[in-house]
This record gives C-alpha cells, sequence and structure tokens, in this order.
C-alpha cells in the first residue's frame, strides 16, 4: 500500500512474515539503512515494514533482498495462510514423532533402540527439520549482520549430530551416540517457538480487536431498496440502514430514526449514548437499541477507528529509553556466546582434560540455553500489552516511549475551561454599551462565535440560540490564539469578541463586544467545575504529583477555582507564549505534563514532555498531544498514569529476568552442570516466561 508523505518520498508498508524477535526486526532495520531508505519502522509483532522512499522501483528489490533474509513478504496478513509444512505446530508434531523413541532408549532396555545405526535414522529427519527451520534462518541473520537465537541452536544441534555421526562411522560405540541430544534440542526449540508465537499474538490483541470491528457489512440503501455490502465498499455520501445490534460500518450523521448506541470500543464508557438527527456517529460501535438511516461521511482509512488504529501501530513501534539497553546487548549476544561456547570447550579438553565428549556437551550447553530472544522480547511485549489496555479503557497512547516519560512526572500542568470546568457556559447577563440594540448584539455574537469550536463560543451560540436576533452577514472571521475572534461585515464594520479588559467593579463581566475599536456589550458567562476535579487533584497529590493551574482566564477565576479543588500553584491571564515560557519553567524542576483542550493550549501540550488532550478537544490540540482521553471522566487521566506505572514496572521485571537468565544459566552451562537436553528445555521456556509477565499486565490489579 502506498501513501502520499511529501512530493518527492512515498510511504511504502510491507507485510512481512517470519519475524519472531526484536533481533530479527533489527536484521531487517539494518537492511532497509544500508539501501538508504528513510522513516524505518520494523514491528515484529504486527509484522509490519515501513519506510519512505523517493524511487518506488526499488521496492521489488527490496521484497527480494527481505526475503533473502528468510523472510515472507505477503499481500495481506488477514488473508495469508501459511503452508502444511510451513506451519511450525506441524513441525513440531513431526519432530516429536521421531525424537520420543530416541529419549525412550534412555528408559526401556530395548536392544536395536541402542544401534547407532537405527538412532541415525531417527535423528535424521528432526535433523533436517532443524537444518531448514533453523539453519536457514542463522543463515539469513549472518547475512544481515545481526546473528540470532537460531546461530546458537544450530551450531549447537549440528555438533551434536556431526559428532555422533563420525562416532557411528568410525564405529566407536554407545559413548559417541548423542543423537537423543540433537533431536531433542530441535524439538524442545520448536515447542519454546510455538509458546513464543502464540503469546505474541495475544500482546497485539488490542489492535488485531480493533481491526475485527472493521470487518463488518453494510446494509446500503439504493433506490429504496436494501443491499449488503462490506464496509470496506461503503462510500462517502451513501445511505446506510442500521438496526438494533449492528455494528455502525463507518463515521457518519444521522439522517433520521433514534438509537442507544454502545461507544465503549472508543470510550472506554458502557453507558450507551442516545443519537438522534443530525448527531455523530463512529464507525464500530454498536447500536444496542433503536434503528437509524444514515449518511456515510468518513469511510476507509479516514475514520476515527482507523486513525486510532494507525495511532496505536505507530504508539507500539516508539521505543522507551529503557529499551535501547536490551537492544544494544541482544545485537552482541550470540557472538559473545559463540565465544564463551568456544573458549568452553578450549579450556574443558586441553587445560581441565575433561575429555573430548564432556567438553563438547558443556560448549552445546552453552550454546542452547542462552537467549537473546528474551532481551528482545521484554519492553515490545509490555508496551503492546500496556498500551492495548490503556486502549480499552478510552486512553489512546500515541508513542511506547511516552510510558517511560509520564512515570517520572513531578509536575501536571491543567488548563481552566473544556478540562477542569465542563465547558458549559451560562450567559448570565449581556450589558449593552451606548444605546446598542440587544438583538443587534445577539446577532453579532451569534454570527462569530458559530465559527468556532471553543468551549466558549459554543456555550454562547447555545445560549443565545432562540432568543430574537437580528441577523448579521460576516465577509471574514479569523480566531486568534488566547486572544478572541475579529470579524468584518458584508458593510466594512470590524468586530472584536474577546475576552475583557475589566476594572475591579465589572470582573464579573469576563467577554467583551468591540465594533470599530469601541465598546458594544460586556457579557457574564461562567461555567461549572466537573465533580471529580476536586478528588482527582487530591489523588493526584498522594502519588506525589504537584497540580499546577494554567489559563488564559482572569487571575480572579482562576484563584476561585484553584481554590475550591485544591491546586496552590495558579497561573491566569496567561498568552498562549506565555503558557510556553511557565511550561519550561516546570520541565527544568521535573518531568511535566500538560493537559489541555483549546487551540490556545496546542503549543503548550507540545511543549510539555507529555501533552494530555481530551477526546472532545480543539483538532489542534488533540493532533498536538501525546495522549488523547477518549471519554469525559477525569479519573481516566490517573488510569493512564497508573498503567503506565504497571507497563515500566513489567518492563523492568522482564529486562531483570532476560539478564539474570542469561547471566546465571550460562556459567552453570560452562561449568557442566547443566546437559545440553536441559539447557534446551529451560531456553525454550525464557521467552514464554518473560511474554507470560506481560500478559499479565492484561489483568493486573494496577493502583
Amino acid at each position: 500500500m502506498l501513501t502520499f508523505v511529501a512530493m518527492a518520498e512515498q510511504l511504502i508498508e510491507l507485510n512481512v512474515t517470519g519475524m519472531h524477535c526484536n533481533n530479527c526486526a533489527i536484521s531487517v532495520h539494518r537492511l532497509l539503512e544500508k539501501k538508504g531508505f528513510h522513516d524505518i519502522s520494523v514491528d515484529f509483532a504486527s509484522e509490519e515494514v515501513k519506510f519512505t522512499t523517493e524511487d518506488t522501483n526499488t521496492v521489488g528489490d527490496v521484497i527480494k533482498s527481505i526475503e533473502g533474509l528468510g523472510y515472507k513478504v505477503v499481500e495481506d496478513l488477514a488473508t495469508h495462510h501459511e503452508k502444511f509444512y510451513d506451519k511450525i505446530e506441524n513441525k513440531l508434531i513431526f519432530c516429536a514423532i521421531f525424537t520420543i523413541p530416541l529419549l525412550s532408549a534412555m528408559l526401556l532396555p530395548w536392544h536395536f533402540l541402542h544401534m547407532p545405526v537405527v538412532q541415525l535414522i531417527l535423528c535424521l529427519p528432526v535433523f533436517i527439520v532443524g537444518c531448514l527451520h533453523f539453519g536457514k534462518s542463522a543463515w539469513s541473520s549472518l547475512k544481515g549482520g545481526v546473528p540470532n537465537m537460531d546461530v546458537l541452536i544450530f551450531i549447537g544441534s549440528s555438533s551434536a549430530f556431526i559428532y555422533s555421526l563420525i562416532g557411528t562411522i568410525q564405529g566407536l560405540g554407545m559413548n559417541y551416540q548423542f543423537y537423543e541430544t540433537c533431536a531433542t534440542i530441535i524439538t524442545l526449540v520448536l515447542l519454546g517457538n510455538l509458546f513464543e508465537k502464540r503469546s505474541v499474538t495475544q500482546t497485539t490483541s488490542a489492535v488485531k480487536d480493533l481491526v475485527k470491528i472493521q470487518q463488518v457489512s453494510a446494509n446500503r440503501i439504493v433506490n429504496g431498496e436494501i443491499e449488503v455490502i462490506s464496509a470496506k465498499e461503503v462510500r462517502p455520501g451513501d445511505t446506510l440502514q442500521v438496526n438494533t445490534g449492528d455494528k455502525i460500518p463507518v463515521d457518519g450523521d444521522v439522517l433520521s430514526g433514534n438509537a442507544s448506541v454502545n461507544e465503549s470500543m472508543l470510550t472506554g464508557e458502557s453507558i450507551p449514548v442516545e443519537k438522534g438527527k443530525y448527531d455523530k456517529l463512529i464507525g464500530g460501535t454498536i447500536v444496542e437499541h433503536g434503528n437509524i438511516t444514515m449518511l456515510a461521511t468518513k469511510v476507509g482509512s479516514n475514520t476515527v477507528l482507523s486513525q486510532i488504529i494507525e495511532l496505536m501501530k505507530k504508539a507500539q513501534a516508539a521505543k522507551p529509553p529503557i529499551q535501547k539497553t536490551g537492544d544494544q546487548v541482544a545485537a552482541i549476544f550470540v557472538p559473545a556466546v559463540i565465544l564463551i561456547a568456544l573458549t568452553t570447550f578450549t579450556i574443558g579438553y586441553f587445560a581441565g582434560h575433561i575429555g573430548l565428549q564432556h567438553a563438547l556437551m558443556n560448549a552445546i550447553a552453552v550454546l542452547v540455553i542462552s537467549c537473546p530472544c528474551a532481551m528482545g522480547l521484554a519492553t515490545p511485549t509490555a508496551v503492546m500489552v500496556g498500551l492495548g489496555r490503556a486502549a480499552k479503557n478510552g486512553i489512546l497512547i500515541k508513542g511506547g516511549d511516552t510510558v517511560e516519560t509520564v512515570t517520572n512526572a513531578k509536575y501536571i500542568v491543567f488548563d481552566k475551561t473544556g478540562t477542569l470546568t465542563t465547558g458549559k457556559f451560562s450567559v448570565n447577563n449581556i450589558k449593552i454599551e451606548k444605546e446598542a440594540d440587544i438583538e443587534y448584539v445577539r446577532g453579532i455574537i451569534t454570527a462569530i462565535e458559530e465559527r468556532s469550536n471553543h468551549p466558549i463560543a459554543r456555550s454562547l451560540v447555545n445560549g443565545l440560540k432562540g432568543l430574537p436576533q437580528q441577523k448579521t452577514i460576516l465577509r471574514s472571521v479569523t480566531e486568534e490564539k488566547g486572544l478572541g475572534m475579529r470579524a468584518e461585515d458584508v458593510e466594512g464594520n470590524h468586530y472584536f469578541l474577546g475576552a475583557s479588559k475589566n476594572t475591579d467593579k465589572d470582573v464579573h463581566f469576563n467577554v467583551s463586544l468591540y465594533k470599530n475599536q469601541s465598546l458594544l456589550a460586556q457579557i457574564e458567562i461562567d461555567d461549572e467545575i466537573k465533580p471529580q476535579a476536586a478528588s482527582l487533584i487530591s489523588t493526584l497529590k498522594s502519588m506525589g504529583i504537584i497540580p499546577v493551574l494554567l489559563s488564559g482566564d482572569k487571575q480572579s477565576r482562576c484563584e476561585k477555582v484553584a481554590l475550591s479543588i485544591g491546586i496552590d500553584e495558579v497561573h491566569g491571564d496567561k498568552m498562549p507564549a506565555e503558557k510556553l515560557t511557565i511550561i519550561d519553567t516546570y520541565r527544568k524542576k521535573g518531568k511535566t505534563i500538560m493537559v489541555g483542550d483549546g487551540i490556545n493550549d496546542a503549543p503548550a501540550l507540545t511543549q510539555a514532555d507529555v501533552g494530555v488532550s481530551m477526546n472532545d478537544s480543539s483538532q489542534v490540540a488533540i493532533q498536538s498531544a501525546k495522549v488523547i482521553l477518549l471519554n469525559t471522566d477525569l479519573y481516566s487521566l490517573v488510569k493512564f498514569l497508573q498503567i503506565s506505572k504497571h507497563t515500566l514496572i513489567t518492563i523492568k521485571q522482564n529486562l531483570f529476568w532476560a539478564f539474570a537468565y542469561n547471566i546465571i544459566a550460562i556459567p552453570i552451562a560452562a561449568f557442566g552442570f547443566l546437559s545440553p537436553m536441559i539447557g534446551a528445555l529451560a531456553m525454550a521456556f525464557s521467552d514464554v516466561v518473560v511474554i507470560g509477565n506481560s500478559l499479565r499486565l492484561k489483568v493486573k490489579k494496577i493502583s
């Protein structure tokens, strides 16, 4: 799929199967770097590879190069089916059929199972599967410059097989037969790979669940008749019928009918939302009761659900700083282990005089017990599960690196209007100057403010709706961040509607309307504090986070709100540029989160270490923020902090296990305290431990 990024460059997206750990992803990443591509993103879990290029003619060559590394580029992951002999489940069953008799020979008194030729015949099919599975991957990773775990497995199993084969050819007897070691290593590692594959699939379930939501049918109305089509076939302007129990196929508007719609997949709130004529509908949400006719407005990649899926994929690809340590170690791990194995053999055989067999078995044990994949899986699996849990709670995190940043946050800076307050203002009074006509003033206010999506603007329009007004036709309207709205009517009159600069006696009038630089009217509006605001601030303080109020509203009004909910640090009357300075000041003292919703908050959201935007915010604020709270519950901010904290804890636990396992296991194997078969079993399940700990984050109680 090609998407235009700029005039000269195009974004290339490929579906690549066969990547099973971060080392595989690093191999592909380095290949693309060597070819000079930009904006490279390789996600082994979602099996997606992205990069930008100016020459799309090179894509065919890139696909051949990626497949040359041992991976497979497919057209569509959803419709891709592995061949029978490529499925790891079938390889495991095939190998187990031959391995079990080899292991049984160690316990059963059947003489023929001890015969070297019989053991060779039983081991050979397993060894061939191992060569095709691990050998191909090992060679490909070596060509890519990032040797993976399969190099260790291939060398270890091949050493045992070749040593045994030489013993069989030379008739050296049972002491030289280690066919069961070769077969068991391959079979156990295949078993571990199977568990790993299934576990990694579960870590990406959040995105896959969202993708499944898109795969629905739609009832399109054509000439009064209903035809059932796929949601992918819906086009903007189509009229659709949606009934009780149906999923809304695409974004659109209600044309007729009424319905209760469950939007929990988007907001995390299970209470249905009532929808009527002209209300907005979101694709993927479910009609719990009612029947509606809707007009499709956004389809395909333009729907809210598609954009959320894309943001989640990008977020999973963004690496937290803590992952760099694991990546750096994993990149040099395999060469280091091979060196340790060679040293183990050399010292044991030449200096320790423990015999060729014992020295070789110790070296093989070192190779097969080592596990670089655990380090590569430690961070991405935890991030995927954490972001998935956040999404199911109505929290959209745009980057995996955000998780680590917010865990160490010292300050949370709040905007006031629409964030800590409801943003639903009531017009208490309009004071007319110079005998102006009230209907004329109402008409001007409505004409100007209906061009803005600021909470105050929407409240003014709603507050004046239904009251007598004189229609005013405006030629142009512009919004000035942090100031207000400027307009010009068809007669050339200029208007400004914005925050009042009142004297103390008129402080309750907080919005002023000017005509040709002369005061025309003053408006008194007020909004209410959100019910959860006070308890939210109390919770944040108990978490060791300092709340701050930063607003463009009057200092006195900000202090009133801050006092009622428990915020001690207040900055009012601040322009967007001043907000940047204040955010920067707090950042110098500690990690700072900014929570806002308006256009005037966008620069501050970008400037903060992490910007958090509400779902009903302006589009600019949503684009500027790194986190979007898809529901209106302020406590989702606390939930976001808790999920981030436990995701980072899980990452640290995974990395500790991955490093500790290898630091302890390799020396034990090198000193001869573990057989290669026990080593293979331990290695096979080391990845599963890491992934299992990540999956625990799905259901773990967080606080």
